[in-house]
């Protein structure tokens, strides 16, 4: 081990002393000192200490993707005929159906919403500002008109912000920010609380509604993506935890592993709402979220995007008073390019290569400021009441910032028959012209993404899209991370845009005027591609997300190439944006695969030991003792027989749950109780699945000191074949099986069966590929 560089500690969680300091998502850090426990989840980047997700103290932090072969599992699986599994599987298919539904369902009511708010807030300034003639706007500024409406504005919109921020600080802070890495978290097997409950997508819909409403840098497109998740959790499981009814429907799939199924089905369909790219949100969850995938699936996935994209355009169709007329697939659609403007030729792809080597460095900018300033959030800016108050801030400085490039851009441009400005907005410009600037921030971001690309050439000045990208660029770091529910994937887009856009105006200008290949509109959306690759490290599902949305399969080699290279480039610089702030966030995720120097480390070496186990028939005070042990913090434990007589470690024969002995607890499944005449019914399957997925804590047990003498025998409910690994098997080996199997736990064996160490996500996460060389996560003393 002395050839590992130790960066980085990684102590448990499970003591409820110490000093704490609140975090962003509302849950506190825990400075311990005195005990040491395996496999905890505090992780220090530099001189920072976070924690992971969960708001209480708890042994949890992975979920059980692989089942327990048990006797009740086994016994049910073979009294099932061939019918009843063939209705198990209609019934995934009806479920995926009514996850796409839903997900359309609520991606057109965030539309409609926001566009009508944005609608309302534009129409006031517009009313306030636009004068007809020059004179009368330099009387109405003499007498300080536009300093009102500069406070309208900035009012306005910290308005929105305030009651949007407030909601998710003090009511669900997990639903801050897209979403996206909680549930690629979730995907991947770790156990992040509340993500997928009703009321986090109550807060999230409507978090995102006043967030976008107030003006931020954000976008309503990624929230989409853990909202759909929500849903394909909720639906899946046929009941509701939080409005404590149960439906009696899709008992069945009440265990991790079919859950696990459809929220990657959600996600998709969150996507294919979002873009209107079924295939995008498809090979989106397979590429960022699924861990593990299989050929139905893929089906199933693919089904749920197409129902959520088809049921957000046939409601839009009707709202905008055309019924049957589905042309808006999408939140947003970047509308179609003319067939000229989409040519281009052999000479082009270095240039596209130069955008694409671009847009990762100032992916890798704005992921490395936005990382600082998480971490200058979570020291100083964790309480709820200091996190609204910057939300507002970063409203009103974001009106600030944009009135007054308005007030000082003369970017005229004539109001002609062809214009496709919806408020345009003749703010200091003569009789028949618009204010590009002016216009461009009383549109959506949505809208100013499209008009970057399908404006006509000479739209807009190349100082005013200078100016714009540097100061939109800021304004995206900085909220990033509030506690808002928010995108990046549009303020990305029109970062991209911009400078995509002037890109394309410098060449015309080194060029020819007259030139076509030089169009501004085809570079703006290679900009756009270029950033958000840069920022999220999205390659597959990106590139038809964009070719999706743009309606045409031209660049789709162009976009792969630029995506591709902003990729090899930002990652030589800094992470992607997500997996910066699942660091940050201290969650033990795993990677397709092990660190590539890591095959002299064995699972001896990685492995938690001593391991607590329990005989095939054991006391029920010990079962007890041992759950209530705050030291105790793993979920699985081996069932071991001794051997009369011996001292020795016990020879494995099996694997319970700690989730399987509170079930077991609660309902007195005692020796003694099943051989007298009170003989109480056969616990089933079903009564696992009512507890799931909120397990009681073993403190609301009660437990009579009469009952803590009886015995309870686990034969019945441990899994007999748990997976095993000798413990001279190497870290690489382990960690595919890990991986690919979606394990929880991993018994490490000797030579005779002996229980030697247990290997979670947590010992395999200690290890990864740093600057230099393979780094620890070492075992802090807690």
């Amino acid at each position: 081990m002395a050839n590992i560089a130790k960066k980085v500690s990684w102590s448990g969680r499970g003591d409820d002393r110490g000093e704490r300091t609140p975090l962003l998502n509302g849950a506190e850090e825990v400075k311990y000192n005195n005990r040491q426990f395996s496999g905890g989840s505090i992780f220090h980047i530099g001189r920072l200490s976070t924690v992971d997700l969960e708001e209480e103290i708890t042994p949890e932090e992975s979920l059980d993707y692989d089942n327990s072969e048990n006797q009740l599992f086994l016994e049910e699986e073979r009294r099932m005929s061939h019918m009843g599994f063939g209705c198990l599987e209609i019934k995934r298919w009806v479920i995926c159906g009514l996850i796409g539904f839903l997900t359309g369902l609520i991606a057109c009511c965030i539309d409609i919403v926001v566009e009508n708010l944005a609608g309302f807030k534009a129409i006031l300034n517009v009313v306030r500002l636009s004068l007809t003639r020059l004179p009368d706007i330099e009387k109405f500024t003499e007498v300080g008109g536009l300093s009102i409406s500069l406070i309208l504005w900035a009012v306005l919109n910290s308005a929105f912000v305030m009651v949007g921020a407030i909601i998710v600080a003090f009511i669900e802070p997990v639903a801050a920010g897209s979403g996206i890495p909680q549930i690629k978290c979730y995907l991947n097997g770790v156990k992040v609380p509340r993500v997928v409950r009703l009321k986090t997508l109550v807060v999230k819909v409507f978090g995102v509604i006043f967030s976008v409403a107030g003006g931020l840098a954000v976008g309503k497109e990624g929230p989409m993506i853990h909202s759909g998740a929500v849903v394909a959790a909720g639906v899946s499981q046929g009941r509701s935890t939080s409005l404590k009814k149960d439906f009696k429907m899709f008992e069945y799939f009440r265990r991790d592993t079919e859950k696990r199924d459809f929220v990657s089905a959600g996600a998709a369909a969150g996507v294919s709402a979002a873009f209107g790219a079924p295939v995008g949100g498809v090979l989106f969850s397979l590429e960022e979220g699924a861990s593990f995938w299989n050929q139905m699936l893929t089906w199933r996935i693919f089904f749920a995007s197409m129902i959520s994209s088809f049921t957000l355009n046939f409601f839009l169709s009707i709202y905008h008073k055309k019924p049957g007329e589905l042309s808006s697939p999408g939140l947003i659609n970047f509308g179609r390019f003319d067939s000229d403007i989409v040519e281009y030729n052999l000479y082009e792809i270095p240039l596209f290569i130069i955008m694409g080597a671009l847009g990762g460095l100032l992916g890798a900018l704005f992921n490395v400021l936005n990382y600082w300033l998480t971490i200058f959030r979570i020291r100083y800016v964790h309480r709820p009441c200091l996190q609204v108050m910057e939300a507002m801030l970063v409203a009103a400085v974001t009106a600030t910032v944009s009135f007054a490039m308005i007030y000082f851009s003369n970017d005229c441009q004539p109001l002609g028959p062809d214009h496709n400005e919806e408020y345009p907005l003749q703010l200091f410009c003569s009789d028949g012209e618009y204010n590009s600037m002016a216009t461009a921030f009383f549109n959506t971001p949505e809208r100013s993404v499209r008009s970057l690309f399908h404006n006509p050439p000479g739209t807009y000045n190349p100082l005013t899209l200078g100016v714009f990208t540097l100061v939109y660029f800021f304004l995206a770091v900085w909220t990033y991370g509030l506690a808002v529910s928010a995108g990046v994937f549009i303020p990305s887009l029109l970062i991209g845009a911009a400078w995509g856009r002037l890109f394309g105006i410098l060449l015309s200008f080194i060029a020819s005027s007259q030139s076509i290949w030089a169009d501004p509109g085809k570079y703006a959306l290679i900009g756009a591609a270029a950033q958000l690759g840069g920022i999220v490290r999205m390659t597959l599902s990106l590139t038809v997300i964009m070719v999706e949305a743009t309606g045409n399969v031209t660049y789709g080699f162009p976009i792969m190439l630029v995506l591709m290279t902003a990729k090899i480039v930002g990652d030589y610089f800094a992470e992607g944006l997500y997996d910066v702030h699942i660091k940050l966030q201290s969650v033990p995720f795993l990677h397709w695969e092990a660190p590539h120097t890591s095959h002299w480390l064995t699972a001896r070496e990685v492995m938690s030991s001593p391991v607590t186990c329990f005989n095939q028939v054991d006391k029920v005070g010990t079962i007890v003792d041992v759950l209530s042990d705050t030291s105790t913090n793993h979920n699985g434990f081996p069932v071991v027989v001794h051997s009369p007589g011996s001292d020795e470690p016990g020879k494995l024969c099996g694997l319970i749950l700690r989730s399987q002995l509170i079930v077991l607890l609660k309902h007195k499944v005692f020796v003694e109780r099943a051989s007298s005449r009170l003989t109480q019914r056969k616990l089933q399957l079903k009564d696992f699945r009512d507890a799931y997925p909120r397990f009681p804590p073993i403190q609301s047990i009660h437990v009579s000191q009469d009952e803590r003498e009886c015995m309870m025998d686990l034969t019945e409910f441990m899994n007999p074949t748990p997976y095993t690994v000798p413990q001279e098997t190497s870290l690489p080996r382990v960690f595919k099986l890990f991986r690919a199997l979606g394990l929880r736990h991993l018994v490490v064996i000797d030579g005779d069966n002996m229980v030697v160490g247990l290997v979670s996500r947590k010992d395999l996460a200690r290890y990864h590929l740093g600057k230099h060389g393979l780094e620890e996560l070492h075992l802090a003393q807690t």
